[in-house]
């Protein structure tokens, strides 16, 4: 594995490197072209599900995270390109998404015909704006028999139950993958603790968002996600805490409705929890339903 690089350079190395490119948004008919805000990168880049061959990477466009993302009810081209060095230098493959309005400007890429067991950078460009840098690497060969993998795991990160400084460590380790059992956000409402939510329990999918983009504006967080590929899966936080099935944690609760409109609760916080990781174009929910993420 290639030597690390501190978080500072992960976080934004990519700024200065790389050349403008042209916003292609997909307007309708005689419409003006839509202008892309400033800083759309705030909730940094991530890769996961690493195959010998492939890796997810991913970003979502959100210049304004906390507020529905703030992005023109448009799509738009994002670039994308991964290198065998820290430099881009040696390109190994590039292509472009679209970042598009009815998956919260989410960009889930999955270039191929990568070297197994090898370290890569990778980095988006929208508009004349970079991402920051990020590094990922690829599974070991499936004919291959390893020595060692060094991994990580991580889960229950409840935002108000203190700071991510394990993230901060997990950043800074020398590890091949990081593994997320769960609980990426916590749905409840503000309660006491080191930090607060910004708004009440969540129930719809814009609200779904921005829990999320809260707690990727986390540093440390962005960091580990900068740093190392993830593979995760759900638990029940990211919908309803103890839900089972198509019954919510408290059936007979004032605010629970109808098993319908508990679906679509689900659907929602199924849909932004898609939104806002490296999962595969399979993996992306359909309604109320969720395919098996642990790759």
């Amino acid at each position: 594995m290639s030597s690390p690089i501190s978080r500072r350079r992960l976080l934004t190395g990519g700024a200065a490197t790389a050349a403008l490119l042209t916003v292609t948004p997909a307007p309708s008919a005689g419409a003006a072209p839509a202008r892309l805000p400033a800083d759309v990168f705030t909730l940094g880049v991530a890769s996961g599900d690493p195959e010998p061959d492939s890796v997810v990477l991913w970003t979502r466009l959100a210049p304004d995270p906390l507020n529905g993302g703030g992005m023109p009810d448009r799509s738009f081209r994002v670039e994308w390109e991964i290198a065998e060095d820290e430099r881009f230098r040696r390109i190994v493959r590039r292509g472009s998404e679209q970042a598009r309005p009815d998956l919260g400007h989410s960009v889930h890429a999955e270039p191929r015909g990568l070297r197994p067991s090898a370290t890569h950078f990778y980095r988006f460009r929208v508009g004349g704006q970079v991402s920051p840098v990020g590094r990922t690497r690829t599974a070991p060969d499936r004919r291959s028999s390893p020595r060692e993998l060094a991994l990580a795991f991580v889960s229950c990160q409840d935002w108000q139950a203190g700071y991510y400084n394990a993230y901060r460590g997990v950043a800074d380790e020398d590890v091949d993958l990081v593994l997320h059992l769960g609980d990426y956000i916590y749905e409840y409402g503000p309660t006491a603790g080191v930090r607060r939510h910004d708004g009440p329990e969540v129930d719809g999918l814009e609200s779904y968002r921005n829990r999320h983009a809260l707690y990727r504006t986390d540093a440390d967080l962005q960091a580990a996600h900068a740093a190392h590929p993830f593979v995760v899966t759900w638990d029940d936080h990211e919908v309803d805490n103890n839900y089972a099935a198509d019954v919510p944690e408290d059936p007979d609760g004032p605010s629970q409705g109808s098993r319908e409109a508990f679906l679509r609760r689900r659907a929602a916080g199924y849909q932004a929890y898609y939104e806002h990781l490296p999962l595969r174009r399979a993996q992306r929910p359909r309604g109320a339903g969720l395919p098996c993420t642990a790759g």
